[in-house]
């Protein structure tokens, strides 16, 4: 099963791959950020899409074991043990 996971999700990461070298192909006008008082330089739409994608797989892996940490409490173990009661007493 944890094949057709990872499988899964490298299918996923090629496709967002080449769905940003085809725009960022197409699309080879400079755009600049504008963020409250602050603006970046002028660089060309993909390199922006390219830029974000990296960040944001980068932080969901930073962020991933931190999630894991937070929801380790015993409060999985008391729902499956509600879950597997034995119906023969009743």
């Amino acid at each position: 099963m944890k094949t057709i996971a990872n499988l899964l999700i490298s299918v996923v990461v090629a496709v967002w791959i080449v769905a940003i070298a085809i725009i960022s192909v197409q699309n080879a006008t400079p755009v600049s950020l504008k963020f409250l008082s602050f603006q970046s330089i002028q660089i060309p739409v993909g390199l922006v899409l390219a830029f974000s994608a990296a960040i944001g797989v980068i932080g969901v892996a930073v962020l991933q074991p931190l999630w894991g940490l937070a929801g380790s409490g015993d409060s999985r173990l008391e729902e499956d043990a509600e879950f597997f009661v034995d119906d023969e007493d009743f």
